[in-house]
């Protein structure tokens, strides 16, 4: 799906900007070609520093970044790592961890349809489809590559996508590489999506419907229950993206299904990262077993590349087996969420949708006052991203707030008074 254009290109904007500010974007490309977006990143980064902002990406950490983390030598309360659960580094993760390296080293060398199987996978998958209430799963080495390869071999021309309009990068490439029509329906309304599917799903052979459980931007769920029942209405397959839900939503972590009380079996697929709350790196998709297959057998993602290596499983098995025995880690992460969230509205801070499950948005509504901010809080020893133009709209450039089960409630309350004090200080 494209939507309308208005008005100048990016580079003709660029250009303008640049002529009005008597500067010019920063000239590239050899051989003849340049790459695209290369003159506009420079011009932006430019300005940014003309103005003072320093650039808040690719800062390397000293360390372990949990509720705190050390960069360039210097101690900050940290919220910019979505280890939801506090497990990173948890000792017995890391035993868990040893003991696969040692007696499986460091790779399977090899795809695992040809040589790279290995007792870890199915282990892990057992554990997974387990947790979701599926019949199987498949893991891969890469969340963004399990949207990719699992959408764009499932779908085919002549099918039908309708995805929420805040879907992840991931999914919208995945709906574009399948060839399937792709329509996209307002953020988390269940009538938009049912006028969609009433207006487009009798010209097309299949339909998939697909949501988020919890969606990383704004902090909100969908109502599944609603959705359920649209996708039975139409004869849609669901597939629910859990990356930012497995280990949050639920009493016991289990997802969104637990949290809004639906049977897991009413969901066709189940998406998920292995690098949340469970603390390592790859993606999985829980499912029907033959759909499992299938793709274990077809999917490029998964065929053509390196079998999951035994430290990522042996890391997100430990993750799986402690959040059983410690539920109350999420309980703790559901009040250092709801902690900040009541604080920042209190301060009269914009929030936007967030339900204080794990992420909380300060929305700003300007790329440059968010890019200010999270220097200022840099500065103070708080450390957060900012999530601008064209990550999002401009209107809705925001501060993004990654809450832990192992920040303390001191942490939380410093960190709502630091932003007032950035915000004040920044207005004057």
């Amino acid at each position: 799906m494209t939507g309308p254009k208005f008005g100048r290109r990016l580079g003709e904007r660029i250009k303008l900007m640049a002529s009005l500010a008597g500067a010019a974007p920063a000239t590239g490309g050899t051989r003849g070609w340049s790459l695209p977006g290369v003159e506009e990143m420079a011009f932006m980064e430019k300005r940014a520093a003309a103005l003072g902002v320093a650039d808040p990406f690719f800062r390397q950490h000293d360390g372990l970044a949990g509720a705190t983390t050390r960069i360039d030598g210097h101690d900050y309360i940290n919220f910019s790592s979505y280890d939801y659960l506090g497990l990173n580094g948890d000792s017995r993760v890391i035993a868990r961890v040893e003991d696969a390296l040692h007696r499986f080293g460091t790779t399977v060398s090899a795809s695992r349809m040809v040589s790279g199987e290995r007792p870890f996978h199915r282990e892990l998958e057992g554990a997974l489809a387990d947790w979701h209430g599926a019949e199987d799963c498949v893991v891969m080495v890469s969340g963004h590559a399990t949207n990719v390869t699992t959408l764009s071999q499932l779908m085919r021309p002549g099918d039908l996508i309708v995805h929420d309009a805040l879907a992840h990068n991931s999914l919208i490439q995945g709906a574009i590489l399948s060839g399937a029509r792709r329509i996209a329906f307002t953020h988390n309304d269940v009538a938009a999506a049912r006028e969609q599917l009433w207006m487009h799903r009798r010209a097309h052979k299949r339909a998939l419907l697909v949501l988020e459980g919890h969606y990383s931007m704004d902090g909100d769920i969908p109502d599944l229950a609603a959705f359920v029942d649209l996708a039975r209405e139409f004869d849609c397959m669901t597939l629910v993206d859990e990356a930012h839900s497995t280990g949050v939503l639920g009493a016991r972590g289990h997802g969104i299904a637990e949290e809004a009380g639906v049977a897991p079996d009413a969901i066709d697929l189940w998406m998920g990262t292995l690098s949340k709350s469970l603390i390592s790196c790859g993606g999985y998709i829980a499912g029907r077993a033959d759909i499992v297959t299938y793709l274990k057998r077809t999917a490029a993602g998964f065929v053509y590349s390196v079998g999951l290596p035994p430290t990522n499983a042996a890391a997100s098995m430990a993750a799986l087996d402690i959040i059983r025995e410690e539920p109350w880690r999420i309980a703790r992460l559901r009040e250092n969420a709801m902690h900040l969230l009541r604080l920042f509205k209190e301060a009269g801070f914009d929030t936007g949708t967030s339900e204080g499950y794990g992420i909380v948005p300060l929305v700003t509504g300007s790329s440059l006052l968010a890019g200010r901010l999270s220097q200022a809080l840099f500065e103070r020893g708080l450390n957060v991203q900012p999530i601008i133009h064209p990550a999002v709209p401009e209107k809705a450039a925001r501060l993004r707030f990654f809450v832990s089960a192992s920040h303390t409630p001191e942490q939380i309350a410093q960190t709502a008074s630091l932003v007032g004090q950035a915000l004040r200080a920044l207005s004057e």
